[in-house]
């Protein structure tokens, strides 16, 4: 408050350059002329401070200078901090809803329309939607409907409709800074609106987002909006072009033609021979199977999972005896959508999608076509008996074995 009220109301300049009669009233202003005007050398700890003031200083960047003062930042954020310690008592435009300050009238009225009276005069001629600004309409016709992206990356050559987008792409992906941290449980985002979002659906269990055809409740809208759209309204816009395949989300049509058609998997693990086709299904893999790890605990029985969706599966099965999902060719019901689709498949449609490409045998799950390959083909016996030397190529006949053989159970035969 003191240096406040003695830098911007009294105005004292207490930093004055050895060099010549010139006196500042920061510190940083009286570094900043050294180097820019007296050419003096200045050293630093770390690499990214010297680059930091190249950047700022010696390459006359103008990407956040403050307007009032020409003050240069490092980011956006901290030019807003900025402006709103040292410049916003000049601000003489008082919103008398929320008491926010504005330098000029405009910008009061333009924030009086758009947030209190909630006001979007903008309308897209092509689909419904409304924008607070004309320039957000522009963006929004050009990015959505016309599909262009005009900023492409230099490392990675992707591209992207927005310069924000590009600028967070290479921050977060290439540069791999991830600079918001959650304080409950340390972990680490690159968007700070990401942060927000784990705190509030993680830490703080919000759902706030409610299906208006049933009772479901959601930590996220586009998740509810997805849901709504694929549950019941069975909305499947993406179809294979190479076996006709429906999909409701495009990242889902694309997985399934690398994975499907291509065999693609591109993402090995460094600690066993398995592949996975996409990342996050590896860091599933060895975050559960190679670390051990099961961070969902239910909250009836304290049993661990190590995949949330397989602790609601097990809650609704065992705990509230649920099974939502029934099928109309027989009696059979089932705890989720795929279980019920797997079951119509196999059982009622007969369907064998699997085929060995060793012999002529075809298979109606994906695990059973990989057990027979292993075993039949392979040879493989990876299950031995600790009571005598036998092996077998599955774990349920190492089991019915020890219990039939060593432990005399007749139960098993």
């Amino acid at each position: 408050m003191v240096t406040h009220r003695d830098t911007i109301h009294d105005k004292e300049k207490n930093y004055a350059c050895d060099k010549c009669e010139k006196t500042f009233e920061f510190r940083s202003h009286l570094s900043r002329h050294q180097i820019s005007v007296h050419k003096g050398e200045k050293k630093f700890e770390k690499k990214s401070s010297l680059f930091m003031q190249q950047k700022l200083v010696h390459k006359d960047r103008d990407d956040f200078t403050c307007s009032m003062c020409e003050k240069k930042f490092e980011n956006k954020s901290t030019l807003l901090k900025h402006k709103k310690i040292f410049h916003e008592v000049f601000k003489n435009y008082l919103c008398e809803v929320c008491a926010k300050r504005f330098d000029t009238k405009h910008s009061l009225l333009f924030h009086q329309r758009t947030l209190h009276k909630g006001r979007k005069d903008y309308a897209c001629d092509k689909c419904e939607k409304k924008f607070h600004r004309c320039q957000n309409l522009i963006t929004h016709q050009k990015t959505v409907h016309e599909g262009r992206k005009d900023y492409e990356c230099g490392k990675c050559e992707k591209k992207f409709p927005r310069k924000s987008h590009l600028l967070l792409h290479m921050t977060v992906v290439h540069e791999h800074r991830k600079d918001f941290e959650c304080e409950k449980c340390a972990k680490k985002f690159g968007q700070k609106s990401h942060l927000l979002l784990h705190m509030t659906t993680v830490h703080d269990h919000r759902k706030d987002f409610s299906c208006d055809k049933c009772e479901k409740k959601f930590g996220l809208k586009w998740i509810m909006i997805q849901h709504r759209k694929l549950v019941h309204d069975d909305c499947k816009d993406y179809a294979c072009d190479k076996c006709g395949k429906k999909f409701g989300q495009k990242q889902n049509l694309l997985y399934h033609q690398k994975t499907a058609h291509e065999g693609r998997k591109d993402y090995p693990c460094d600690n066993c021979e398995k592949k996975f086709a996409r990342k996050f299904d590896l860091l599933l893999h060895q975050k559960t199977i190679h670390e051990g790890r099961k961070d969902y605990e239910c909250d009836n029985c304290k049993k661990k999972f190590g995949q949330k969706s397989n602790l609601l599966s097990h809650q609704k099965r065992i705990h509230e005896d649920r099974k939502d999902f029934a099928c109309d060719k027989c009696e059979r019901k089932y705890v989720n959508k795929s279980y019920l689709l797997k079951h119509q498949k196999i059982v009622h449609e007969r369907r064998k999608d699997y085929p060995c490409d060793n012999c002529e045998k075809k298979f109606a799950r994906k695990f059973d076509l990989l057990l027979h390959q292993k075993t039949v083909h392979e040879g493989r016996k990876d299950y031995a008996c600790d009571k005598c030397e036998k092996k077998f190529g599955q774990k349920s006949n190492l089991l019915s074995h020890q219990k039939k053989i060593h432990e005399g159970r007749k139960d098993c035969a």
